[in-house]
């Protein structure tokens, strides 16, 4: 007011009064004299205050009373110009306070009557107002005076009157309260008592208020009693007021004041008591209406709601709730029930607008919702008003779709509802815009057929109402349409909004609180603890409090929250709205996780899910998921159902995509709306953003996710993002440009959204990964039986998981890896695939992540990263075993180095591999296998060498791929060279890491197992990989068995000097001697099947062509390498224990190799026999090709560079071993040293040959094509061991050991060979050569016969033992042995092509035994033994077969050696024999000689046709020469020699001397040739013996006389004979055998003649002479004969005649002579 107290201000407001008091007087001067006066003495008073005193102001308010008194008269007048004068004057006054109380009621009466008089009643108005308002002098009855003149003035008939007093009223109300306020802030200072009020019900007990309070009261208790139509109390002369305007009051009064009510009890008693009984009052038209019921049928009337009053009880139903709600909780419950019910379908569209108005105001009030909670929906047996607000709007947008609004028909088919429910194109009608010529659709919701546009009615956050605002409609208004469906739709979203930010930012409150306590409590001092605790724990229940205040906040609305917004977001075509709704069910869903509450936020994701999928499609996904879910089913809430409307079916949102859906039948295509992708990309934002309280709806999240993934055709791609497939991805999917260029946004979004699963807490992330692996579960359970393409989304997305959460992979590799494995056992090989190639990749992220701790000091962790790799060996699929493996060789290319303890695991998975799992796998696991050995050898522990052994060994044995085999057992070379070369560390290492071992094991008290336990442990991994090398021996392919031997062999001969010396034990009966068990084993029971080809083209060559040849190799190799051994290591050997038992079961397994049924093995143990026994025979190039070369190459122990399969490096020993083995360096074989000459050792052996010489040469009992009969070069090579052997064993041989070599070496040289082998080893028939058999037979009996020889004298007993063999050789050449049944051939008549057998030329080899006879016999033949035996007598006997057989012998040689034998022997052995003659030894001899001669020379053979005269003759004279034998070693010593013999001589020469014919003759043998030589020679000896003087006996020279004269009766005889038949036969020649004969005759004649000529005549009978007479006369009728050849006999015959023709002589002189 400084303006108004200013000197000039004062001085201008006198002047001002003096002027305005001068006008009143003159206007006064002629009608109103009184008024004049008093005029004129105002302007005295005001002059005389204005002079006295210096306080000019106060001075006019003391006297204001008189200064007004002059314009009061003058309004009394009631003369327009002089009371608008005069009102102007007063109000000058009022504006510079200097009017009193007294001054101020005269005023106000003054006003009144001119109001009665309805005067100036606008300046009456102003008047009243500026007095009220400028100051604070008018209270009590002159206060409700000018009140009530305000409220009488708006009653007028003035319109513009009624307004202005109606905004007066409204100013002096709100004057009133303020100048209460006012006072309160006077009086904040003084603390006043406060004096409790009773609550009675005495309206008027305001004594305790003051003043301005009480004013205030006064007119607003009168206000309630006057919109309740009573009478005020206060407000006196009011005569009429209406409801409307008393309600606009009270509202502005509660809405402008609250704290007035809040802060005094009076008010608040006033609300309690009079306001809200007032406003229920008042409702209750509306409650009772109900629209479109007729009033007939109730029985009173009902009123009709009234919009003004309706709309205004609403509004202050607002403020009451707004700002007393506090005060009045009960009151409140019922107006927010009354809201509720006027939602109802049945109540007019406008009371239903303003209804949602008024809960819109109400839902962007989070507290006071909150509130509302608290106070009811939290206690018990109270109205749950939060739900049913919630509910209600719900089904008021419900009610909206299902019965369209009929406010106003006109509008209700706006948009042209045509029949495809698609946007309506041209024309624009009134619900289209037109904009730029083109036309846009209104956005609006659409369901079912009705339609409802959208308006945009407020700003987000704030409830400005329309129709509450329409104070001055009194009907009710059109409301247009969806404005209702507009309001509903933001009060949901404000509803969401607030109470969402409400409570999460109270949430976040809390947890930085929490954080802050629990911070400050972990390091307390020690005195501040007490306080902390109690502080942590007031701030547990507080927020234990707000929790279920927030819960329940949720519980209570989000059923109909989700009802309503699952309708709007299906109704909704616009892309804002729907973004609005899905931001709504987002952030409750998101809100219902922070809480923790499942089954709400399970809903809300269920229906963000369900809008995402195509329609119907959701159900079948959505309800197989989770039992929550929301599909149909309506939620009951305190009487009302909610139904939960699903989804309709047409669309009319434009369809953006086309694609498969996700279902195990193949359906038809499901085609995503632009709002389904809206609803994804919603579902990854909340999947994003809140993942973290997500947990177990992630199922639901992912699997929708799955679901739009799979029909948008997106497939996944390395690391696990998924990305657009390619175009052809199925005939089906179709994608428009619009998604194209979404679909790598969402691919990427997906990404971000599981990279963002970093940042979850570890509870979180096993929720996520729980869910996908259900969902992959359920994929999984899809693509069982059939091929289809599976789902992969959850495979990918777990390996993406996996991959950003490296750094905490522990908690949740085991869920992770374990699911994943379960997926690589899928049938549906893409779904497999992919779960290997996600686990692959996490293995190796795993092993290459930097971790903290690193792997290397972290094997736990290393452990657990590499055992689902070896997990993957469990299953069968090759194409996962192929990853597994390409996983193995990469993590080896990239950390081998780092593998550390891993190294079991992956060596593991590579021996793993089984034999039938393909060519490919087991190639690439061998490739992993290879870099092993080649590079990480080395880096391994040293514990691990025994697996990589096991694991090359067990590639040895896959028989996929022969390379492979072959190359593992190089590589097991490879190893054992590596052990060599770091066999210091190794055992280093090895020996320690046997001592931990021990050492735990003690601890644990079990005893400590592992394989060849007590050998030191670096031996024990030589003995596992020469284990491992002998399996292979055994393989079932002959390549692998060869090369696994010759490395076996190899290692042990180049790498066993490093064995321990005990260790060799285990060597020899572990290894060696259980590999030749094995193969003798496999040999002798493989199969002798004819194998075609070695699979492929290859050709295999005969002598391997049955399983049997085969294993005949490895067991050739394999006993070679064992004798080898032996061999060469026996110094290594011989001091072991049990070096004897070791050599018999070596010798028994030679035995039964060489008496195998296979000519390659037997012949091979005996070279390995030989080997043994350190005999090196040299090999004869015919046996060569029989036995394979690695045989015969021993692998010489050198010294210097020793190079193996696969060995690149010499490397050198210098060892003392070594130096032991360098005399084994030279080509000469080895020197037989001291330590060998154990008897019993050879006796063993000795043993051994003769069972291996008897078993194998005894023959078979059949016969057949399969019969087996021992090889040549075998019994070649048995033989030739004997005179070795004989020198070890000489001492003690004795009779019986000569016995069973006899009969060995008989049936040896019995043995008949194949045909098929004989031509190379029979020479040809014609040339008598010995096979080497039978030369090894002769040396080891020449052997013998020296050893007797020089042996001592016992010894000699042996000879005619030797001599029979010999003989029963000799017997061959005539008698070829027979080889049990076997029906043998002649070689001659074998033919090479067939299976038979063939005996071999026997001559040779008998003749060379005969040579050996007499070279003996002539040695031998004084022996006493050779004489007792009858040596002498056996070998007449034995050459008497081929004499008497001569030319039947299979050779003519054999006859004529036996001849000159019998001569030699005869020669040494007959003066012998006439030595011993009184002993009677050769008694039994004679016979036997004489016997021989006369078969031999009167054989019954026939010389063979084609004989030469020249040989005839040659035969001739060898027959003389036996007759000469006889002439001078037998007949001259006739009286030392038995009779009968003589006489059987005799009677030989005697028959010899005629060679007479037999009969039976045939024609064509006639041309037998006569031994006139024989004959002769016969003769002769016969007539030397016969007339010789020296005839001993007159007996003997009888016998001679007898045998002459027999011999001429028989010629008598014959040519007699002769004669007969040549007469007889006239013409015809005679047979030629007769004309032979007689050829004889004669010529036996002559020669007698010629004979008896040289004889002394004295020894010739008379009567011979006498028959060789009486023989002419008979030889003369011979001359007839027609034959020339018996002429030129005959004259032969006649001639010697000549002799006897002389004169005759006296008898006297003839009987002298």
């Amino acid at each position: 007011m400084s303006g108004t107290n200013s000197p000039e201000a004062v001085k201008k407001l006198l002047e001002n009064m003096q002027s305005d008091l001068r006008a009143l007087s003159l206007e006064c001067k002629k009608k109103f004299p009184p008024v004049k006066e008093a005029a004129e003495s105002g302007i005295i008073k005001v002059k005389t205050i204005a002079a006295r005193n210096t306080e000019i102001l106060a001075a006019l308010k003391e006297n204001s009373s008189e200064v007004v008194q002059p314009f009061l008269m003058g309004c009394g007048t009631k003369e327009p110009k002089i009371t608008q004068l005069c009102l102007t004057s007063i109000q000058r006054l009022m504006s510079h306070e200097v009017v009193s109380e007294t001054a101020a009621g005269n005023i106000i009466n003054m006003l009144w009557q001119l109001m009665e008089n309805s005067l100036e009643e606008l300046k009456l108005l102003q008047t009243v107002l500026v007095l009220l308002t400028t100051n604070t002098v008018v209270h009590d009855e002159s206060l409700s005076k000018a009140i009530v003149l305000c409220f009488r003035l708006h009653f007028t008939k003035d319109n513009i009157t009624n307004n202005t007093a109606a905004a007066t009223v409204r100013q002096v109300v709100t004057v009133v309260f303020e100048r209460m306020v006012a006072e309160d802030e006077r009086h904040r200072d003084i603390i006043e008592q406060p004096v409790l009020v009773q609550g009675n019900s005495n309206r008027r007990s305001v004594s305790t208020l003051k003043p301005c309070a009480k004013d205030a009261y006064m007119l607003f208790q009168d206000l309630c009693q006057l919109v309740n139509a009573d009478a005020p109390y206060w407000l006196v002369g009011m005569t009429e007021m209406t409801r409307t305007f008393g309600l606009e009051l009270l509202e502005s009064v509660l809405n402008d004041f609250p704290q007035v009510f809040l802060q005094h009890q009076e008010f608040s008693f006033l609300l309690k008591e009079r306001v809200c009984p007032l406003v229920i009052k008042l409702f209750s038209p509306n409650i009772k209406f109900r629209q479109g019921s007729s009033s007939s049928s109730s029985p009173a009337p009902v009123e009709k709601p009234y919009f003004p009053i309706c709309m205004r009880l609403l509004r202050v139903v607002s403020v009451l709730i707004k700002q007393f709600y506090s005060l009045l909780v009960t009151e409140c419950e019922i107006f927010l029930s009354l809201l509720v019910k006027f939602l109802d379908a049945d109540k007019p569209q406008w009371l239903r607008a303003v209804a949602v108005e008024s809960i819109h105001r109400l839902c962007v009030q989070p507290q006071l919702l909150r509130s509302f909670c608290q106070s009811y929906d939290m206690k018990q047996h109270s109205t749950k008003v939060f739900r049913d607000i919630v509910n209600a709007l719900g089904s008021f947008i419900q009610s909206l779709f299902l019965v369209p609004p009929t406010g106003n028909p006109a509008t209700t088919n706006q948009a042209g509802n045509n029949n495809s429910g698609g946007p309506v194109s041209a024309p624009a009608n009134s619900g289209m815009l037109g904009i730029g010529g083109g036309v846009t659709l209104l956005p609006a919701f659409e369901y079912r057929g009705t339609w409802i546009p959208i308006l945009t009615i407020t700003v987000q956050g704030s409830a400005k109402a329309t129709y509450l605002e329409m104070l001055d409609k009194v009907e009710p208004p059109t409301i247009p349409e969806g404005y209702a469906m507009s309001v509903a739709f933001h009060c949901l979203l404000d509803l969401v909004r607030g109470i969402t930010s409400m409570i999460e930012g109270e949430l976040g409150e809390v947890e930085t609180e929490c954080q802050t306590t629990t911070e400050a409590a972990s390091s307390p001092t020690q005195s501040s603890e007490q306080q902390e605790l109690q502080s942590t724990s007031d701030q547990m229940d507080k927020e234990k409090v707000s929790r279920a205040v927030w819960e329940e906040m949720v519980n209570a609305c989000w059923c109909g929250l989700l009802a309503a917004l699952s309708l709007l977001l299906d109704a909704s075509t616009d892309e804002a709205a729907t973004e609005n709704i899905l931001k709504a069910e987002l952030t409750m869903a998101a809100l219902c996780g922070r809480l923790g509450l499942v089954t709400s936020r399970d809903a809300f994701i269920t229906a963000i899910c369900k809008g995402s999928l195509p329609p119907h499609y959701a159900l079948t996904v959505l309800n197989t998921t989770t039992a929550a879910t929301l599909s149909n089913k309506s939620y009951s809430i305190q009487g009302q159902s909610v139904m939960m409307i699903s989804p309709s079916s047409e669309s009319h949102q434009q369809v953006v995509a086309v694609g498969q859906p996700l279902a195990v039948q193949p359906q038809g295509t499901v085609m995503l709306t632009s709002k389904n992708i809206q609803c994804m990309r919603t579902l990854l934002n909340l999947a994003h953003c809140h993942g973290a309280v997500l947990g177990t709806s992630w199922q639901l999240v992912l699997a929708t996710l799955q679901h739009l993934v799979w029909i948008l055709g997106l497939k996944p791609s390395s690391g696990g993002a998924l990305k657009p497939g390619r175009a052809v991805e199925g005939p089906s999917t179709v994608l428009t440009t619009a998604v194209m260029t979404d679909l790598p946004v969402i691919s990427n979004i997906l990404s971000r959204l599981f990279e963002s699963s970093q940042y979850l807490d570890d509870v979180s992330l096993h929720h996520l990964i729980n869910a996908l692996c259900s969902l992959s579960l359920e994929a999984m359970d899809m693509a069982y039986g059939n091929n289809k393409e599976p789902s992969l989304f959850a495979v990918a997305k777990l390996l993406e998981t996996g991959l950003v959460n490296m750094h905490r992979i522990e908690i949740l590799w085991r869920p992770l890896t374990g699911h994943l494995l379960e997926v690589c056992q899928h049938p549906n090989s893409r779904m497999r695939e992919w779960g290997a190639e996600a686990l692959t990749s996490l293995i190796k992220a795993g092993l290459t992540f930097n971790h903290d701790p690193p792997l290397s000091q972290n094997q736990r962790l290393q452990l657990l990263l590499l055992n689902p790799l070896k997990e993957m060996s469990s299953i069968n699929h090759p194409d996962i075993r192929l990853k597994q493996l390409e996983c193995v060789l990469q993590i080896l290319q990239s950390q081998g180095d780092s593998l550390g303890p891993g190294w079991p695991l992956v060596l593991g998975v590579m021996g793993a591999i089984r034999n039938d799992q393909g060519e490919s796998l087991i190639r690439t696991a061998f490739q992993c296998l290879q870099l092993v050995v080649t590079d990480f050898l080395p880096t391994m522990p040293c514990t691990c060498l025994q697996i990589v052994v096991d694991v090359a060994g067990s590639f040895g044995l896959h028989n996929q791929e022969l390379n492979i085999s072959l190359t593992s057992i190089g590589l097991l070379w490879n190893i054992s060279d590596y052990f060599f070369q770091r066999g210091e560390t190794i055992e280093k290492e090895l020996n320690k890491e046997e001592a931990a071992q021990q050492k735990q094991a003690e601890e644990k008290g079990v005893v400590l197992n592992r394989p060849f336990h007590p050998a030191p442990p670096f031996d024990c991994l030589w003995l596992c990989l020469y284990a491992k090398l002998g399996e292979l021996c055994v393989d079932p392919r002959p390549a692998v068995r060869k090369s696994a031997g010759q490395t076996l062999f190899s290692t042990i001969g180049a790498h066993g000097t490093l064995l321990q010396h005990s260790t060799w034990h285990t060597v020899i009966w572990k290894v060696l001697f259980h590999l030749l068990d094995r193969v003798r084993e496999s040999s002798t029971t493989a199969d002798k099947e004819k194998i075609e080809s070695g699979g492929g083209n290859i050709l295999i060559h005969h002598s391997r062509d049955t399983a049997e040849k085969q294993w005949a190799e490895t067991w050739v190799l394999t006993l070679a390498g064992v004798a080898r051994i032996f061999n060469t290591r026996r110094y290594l050997l011989q001091p072991l224990g049990d070096f004897s038992r070791a050599w018999d079961v070596l010798l028994d397994h030679i035995q039964s190799a060489a008496l195998s049924k296979n000519n390659e093995v037997s012949l091979a143990a005996l070279k390995s026999f030989q080997e043994i026994l350190q005999i090196v025979s040299p090999v004869r190039d015919s046996d060569k090709p029989e036995t394979p070369p690695a045989v015969n190459v021993p692998v010489p122990v050198l010294l210097g560079s020793i190079s193996g399969p696969g060995l690149s490096r010499p490397f050198v020993r210098t060892d003392s071993i070594g130096d032991r083995l360098g005399r084994y360096n030279s080509s000469e074989p080895p020197v037989v040293t001291d330590e060998l000459e154990d008897l019993n050792l050879w006796w063993a052996a000795w043993s051994t040959w003769y069972r291996i010489g008897s078993e194998s040469t005894k023959p078979p009992v059949t016969f057949d094509k399969l019969t087996f009969i021992p090889s040549q070069p075998f019994l070649t090579a048995l033989i030739q061991i004997f005179p070795a052997l004989y020198q070890h064993i000489k001492t003690g041989f004795n009779m019986d050991d000569l016995q069973k070599l006899g009969v060995i070496l008989h049936s040896a040289v019995s043995v008949p060979i194949s045909s098929d082998a004989s031509p190379f080893i029979l020479p040809s028939y014609t040339e008598a050569v010995l096979t080497s058999l039978q030369e090894a037979v002769l040396t080891a009996l020449d052997v013998l016969q020296k050893a007797i020889c020089v042996g001592p004298e016992n010894m000699q007993i042996m000879y005619p033992a030797i001599f029979d063999q010999l003989l029963a050789f000799v017997e061959f050449s005539c008698k070829p042995p027979q080889y049990g049944q076997l029906e043998t051939k002649h070689i001659a008549n074998a033919k090479y092509n067939q299976a038979e057998w063939v005996a071999l030329n026997y001559v040779p080899f008998a003749e060379r035994s005969l040579e050996v006879v007499v070279d003996l016999y002539q040695k031998t033949a004084c022996h006493k033994a050779v004489v007792n035996e009858k040596v002498l007598q056996n070998i007449i006997k034995t050459l008497r077969v081929p004499l008497s057989l001569k030319y039947s012998c299979p050779s003519e040689s054999t006859w004529k050696l036996a001849v000159s034998s019998l001569l030699k022997v005869l020669s040494i052995g007959l003066p012998v024999a006439r030595q011993h003659a009184s002993s009677g030894k050769f008694d039994s001899m004679w016979p036997e000689l004489a016997n021989t001669f006369e078969d031999f020379l009167f054989t019954k053979s026939i010389p063979p046709d084609n004989l030469s005269i020249q040989e005839f003759q040659r035969n001739e004279s060898i027959d003389v020469e036996v007759v000469q034998l006889i002439s001078t070693e037998i007949l001259p010593y006739a009286n030392f020699i038995p009779k009968e013999f003589v006489g059987q001589i005799m009677t030989m020469l005697n028959k010899g001397s005629i060679h007479s014919q037999s009969s039976s003759f045939t024609e064509a043998e006639i041309d037998i040739r006569l031994r006139e030589e024989f004959s002769k020679m016969c003769f002769e000896t016969l007539l030397q013996f016969s007339f010789s003087n020296k005839v001993t006996t007159p007996q003997e020279g009888y016998i001679s006389r007898m045998a002459l004269s027999v011999l001429l009766k028989r010629s008598q005889d014959v040519l007699h004979r002769y004669i007969e038949d040549e007469r007889l036969s006239g013409k015809c020649p005679l047979p030629r055998q007769q004309v032979t004969e007689i050829i004889f005759v004669l010529k036996a004649v002559s020669t007698l003649i010629d004979s008896l000529k040289k004889t002394q005549p004295e020894n010739v009978d008379g009567n011979t002479w006498a028959q060789v007479i009486a023989l002419y006369p008979t030889l003369v009728e011979c001359i007839t004969c027609s034959s020339a050849e018996v002429c030129s006999a005959l004259k032969e015959a006649l001639v010697p005649f000549k002799d006897f023709m002389q004169p005759p002589a006296s008898k006297v002189q003839n009987g002298e002579s």
